[in-house]
């Protein structure tokens, strides 16, 4: 599937937000999000619509490719499009 080379705010955030809902649902993964993220679940939980952390989110994906893959796999979508959001997260 051909994804779009822009993406606009709304879609950037929903994409994140299912990113990181998927990187919760394995607890390694999770825990490894919290200690190199320094951000703790009450955290996550306050601030899940800040572009910040969901850029934060797809960041620590990108930062290991097999999560990166899997994730975009798992969504739909293709690596350049998660690093596309969070681009446009932290514009």
């Amino acid at each position: 599937m051909r994804q779009p080379e822009t993406i606009d705010d709304d879609d950037a955030v929903a994409l994140a937000l299912h990113a990181l809902i998927w990187t919760l649902q394995d607890d390694r993964r999770a825990d490894r999000l919290i200690a190199l993220t320094g951000l703790d679940p009450s955290d996550l939980k306050a601030r899940a619509d800040d572009p910040a952390v969901l850029a934060a989110v797809i960041s620590f994906l990108q930062s290991h490719q097999p999560d990166l893959m899997a994730c975009a796999d798992a969504l739909g979508a293709t690596p350049e499009h998660l690093i596309l959001a969070a681009e446009r997260l932290t514009a």
